[in-house]
């Protein structure tokens, strides 16, 4: 997957990460980095066939979400979070500064350091002259 997302990328990213026992399966993935398609099917056997399980696994690679890697007859498979890592600075990465400058303020205050605020910024686009 490219560095940043198309629309595409994230409609997959987030029907794939819709699915409950898609996500069980990245759990089981994180815990258990480059296990086989066969230990992964039998974590889900009450749930899931093998069929549907190497669906889901295909939904969780067109997502970008599984790397998979075929080594003899095995399919080993791997967790990578860099599609959830896109939506993280997406949508948080204003909200992450800000929380980052109110923490540090209440650290000053706790230890009874003067705080001084910043000065405010001019909007951009404003009148000039």
């Amino acid at each position: 997957m490219s560095a940043a997302p198309d629309a595409d990328q994230l409609d997959a990213l987030f029907f794939a990460l819709a699915s409950e026992l898609r996500r069980r399966m990245l759990d089981a993935l994180k815990q258990e980095p480059g296990c086989n398609v066969n230990h992964l099917c039998e974590l889900l056997e009450a749930d899931l066939g093998r069929f549907a399980v190497m669906k889901h696994i295909a939904t969780l690679e067109r997502a970008g979400l599984v790397i998979a890697e075929r080594v003899g007859r095995e399919k080993l498979l791997w967790f990578d979070p860099t599609p959830i890592h896109w939506i993280h600075e997406r949508w948080t990465t204003e909200y992450s500064a800000y929380w980052a400058a109110q923490l540090t303020q209440l650290k000053y205050s706790a230890e009874g350091a003067l705080v001084t605020p910043l000065p405010k910024r001019k909007k951009a686009g404003g009148r000039h002259g």
